[in-house]
């Protein structure tokens, strides 16, 4: 899973958890300091989650996939190169 996807996830959650904050605080009264706290602490979840994802890096795109085939290489795309580190094919390797 992305960083993206992790902080949608989060969001989700605390967005869930924020109406059933509010559904209790409507069965409780919101006059009770417990329900208030727990408002709150809700509330900062939701600014805190909001702010890392302004601080998250930017996503990368996936690298794109480069077939290689398994047919051998054409030869004659070498013919004068040299084999590297092993010098020239009419002299002798070192």
């Amino acid at each position: 899973m992305s960083l993206n996807d992790e902080l949608t996830a989060v969001q989700r959650c605390l967005d869930d958890l924020v109406r059933s904050v509010v559904r209790l605080e409507q069965r409780v009264g919101s006059g009770d300091l417990e329900i208030r706290r727990v408002r709150t602490d809700a509330d900062h979840l939701r600014e805190s989650v909001a702010l890392l994802r302004e601080s998250a890096p930017p996503e990368r795109p996936k690298p794109v996939m480069v077939p290689i085939p398994d047919a051998p290489y054409d030869s004659s795309l070498w013919a004068d190169a040299e084999d590297e580190g092993l010098g020239a094919r009419d002299r002798g390797a070192p």
